[in-house]
């Protein structure tokens, strides 16, 4: 089945809080694990996939109380989205990329009921998308 995903950037890098909003509606196949949601949003903000990442579920990306995904417990390659979903009462999904800049992320599920796939449509899929992409590396003056 098809769900669809809403992955809006919080904080990170060279920005701001305040800077310009970046957030991507994607479509992905609810089999999809941690790992594969890594790429889709490598892919939706146009990232080098050149850093490490973790995906946590906290009540904030601040929060120091997180379950954690990564690469140190395995949790990117076992957790599906399905396994994950619903989150629990006043948990959020966050991503975290590159532990220098720390490009923070929030991924929640859309109200959008899973569907069927598309016949041709290539998943994961970006169908919406609202301000733009942070920059990953900008130029330095």
């Amino acid at each position: 089945m098809i769900i669809t995903v809403k992955v809006e950037l919080i904080f990170g890098g060279f920005s701001s809080e305040e800077d310009e909003e970046c957030v991507k509606v994607v479509e992905i196949d609810s089999s999809s694990n941690l790992d594969d949601l890594h790429i889709a949003i490598q892919e939706a903000v146009g990232f080098d996939n050149d850093h490490l990442y973790e995906f946590f579920i906290a009540n904030t990306f601040r929060s120091m109380e997180r379950r954690q995904f990564n690469d140190e417990n395995n949790g990117l390659y076992e957790h599906t989205l399905e396994d994950l979903f619903p989150l629990p009462k006043g948990k959020s999904l966050f991503y975290l990329f590159d532990y220098g800049d720390n490009w923070n992320f929030r991924v929640s599920k859309t109200r959008h009921k899973a569907k069927l796939p598309l016949k041709g449509a290539i998943y994961p899929r970006v169908i919406e998308e609202f301000g733009v992409n942070p920059v990953q590396y900008p130029e330095y003056e």
